[in-house]
């Protein structure tokens, strides 16, 4: 028999598999409840100023980028302490490199924010 185009229950249970590893990611993180704080609070700035639907799309990208790339790295940090208990020196690098990109996309965040919410901000205050 062929097998269905589209299975919901399946769709559901990958969701319910999503949003578990969401809580952990909340619970276990400190840095994914930062920065998923800090995009609520930069959402409410967005509406207080009324930005434009493309700044926005623009604020909603750089938080995806950035929360994303913390899963993956916490991802990463739990499968080589699975796999490897004791450190290695290139496992510790590679853990190194993977925290960098996530720095990097906060930095880029920051900077993009910046750009976006200064005009309004400087005239503001």
């Amino acid at each position: 028999m062929p097998s269905k185009l589209f299975n919901l229950q399946r769709l559901v249970k990958s969701f319910r598999h999503a949003f578990h590893g969401l809580q952990y990611a909340w619970r276990a993180e400190q840095n994914f409840r930062i920065q998923v704080i800090v995009a609520i609070a930069v959402f409410a700035v967005a509406l207080y100023f009324k930005l434009s639907v493309a700044r926005v799309v623009v604020l909603v990208m750089m938080s995806v980028i950035v929360l994303a790339l913390e899963l993956l790295n916490t991802f990463f940090e739990k499968l080589v302490d699975l796999l490897s208990p004791r450190l290695h020196y290139a496992v510790g690098v590679l853990k190194d490199l993977l925290a960098a990109a996530v720095l990097v996309s906060s930095l880029g965040a920051l900077i993009v924010g910046f750009l976006i919410f200064w005009p309004y901000l400087s005239s503001t205050f």
